[in-house]
């Protein structure tokens, strides 16, 4: 009786925070037009969301960029396809490692740093202060952490991309002994079949849309987590970001 219990407990607070944060979601994204009127506000939280998570993204991006250059490089040297890995690099990061990596390190930073910060505001009661002061929490609070969150994810993600090119560059030239110029002219080829509706490369902006996806889920969480003050946003979020990936993949590429 005690796991039937948990297991309904469980599965009752799951659907009520999941509702809870879909119309979190849907009420800051009609507030979205007010942005221009809490425009000090979101400049700071682009800065947060963008700028001190940078030299994290730069370094991780640029290792995996090496990492997978060379890893993989050793493999098709074995069959004698070495020049191919200028294909792969572009592909794999514009299209998955790319926003991926990025969204797990807002998740692990920003969206924690945000389901904190909104909780000890709720157990403080500043939450309730505000209202009495007929200020609108998700108009002064959330609204401008969602949406600088979802527009700082996809810049984050394209230099995470440009760095992780370069790092695979590097390597390929010292280790594979692949010139930087071949390298650079493969890499943009492998690129340049541009998406019907954009014009641009379909890996670079489906990726760069996955980014947009994985920034206002990340935001939204940990908001939502914050103002429900239960949990933590870093497990949700990392799951979430895995299956949003698949279904974002499988949706542009069936």
């Amino acid at each position: 009786m005690d796991l039937i219990r948990f297991t309904g407990h469980f599965l009752r607070q799951s659907v009520r925070g999941s509702g809870f944060t879909v119309r979190l979601f849907l009420s800051t994204l009609a507030r979205f037009p007010r942005a221009v009127l809490r425009l000090r506000a979101l400049l700071d939280q682009m800065y947060v969301c963008g700028i001190k998570p940078l030299p994290v993204v730069v370094v991780v991006s640029i290792f995996t960029g090496i990492i997978l250059a060379y890893q993989t490089g050793l493999e098709l040297d074995r069959f004698g396809q070495r020049e191919k890995i200028a294909d792969i690099i572009g592909i794999v990061l514009c299209r998955e490692m790319g926003p991926f990596i990025v969204g797990i390190i807002l998740t692990a930073s920003v969206g924690a740093a945000m389901a904190a910060e909104r909780g000890t505001m709720k157990v403080s009661e500043e939450l309730d202060a505000i209202e009495c002061m007929s200020i609108d929490p998700l108009d002064f609070l959330v609204m401008p952490r969602i949406l600088a969150l979802g527009l700082m994810c996809p810049v984050l993600t394209f230099l995470g991309d440009i760095v992780g090119i370069i790092g695979g560059g590097f390597i390929s030239e010292q280790q594979l002994q692949i010139p930087w110029t071949l390298y650079v002219r493969q890499v943009i080829e492998s690129l340049t079949t541009p998406a019907e509706s954009t014009g641009l490369p379909k890996d670079l902006w489906c990726g760069l849309l996955k980014a947009l996806v994985f920034g206002l889920t990340i935001a939204t969480i940990g908001c939502s987590t914050g103002l429900r003050a239960t949990g933590g946003a870093l497990g949700v979020g990392f799951t979430l970001i895995i299956i949003f990936g698949y279904y974002l993949t499988w949706f542009f590429y069936p």
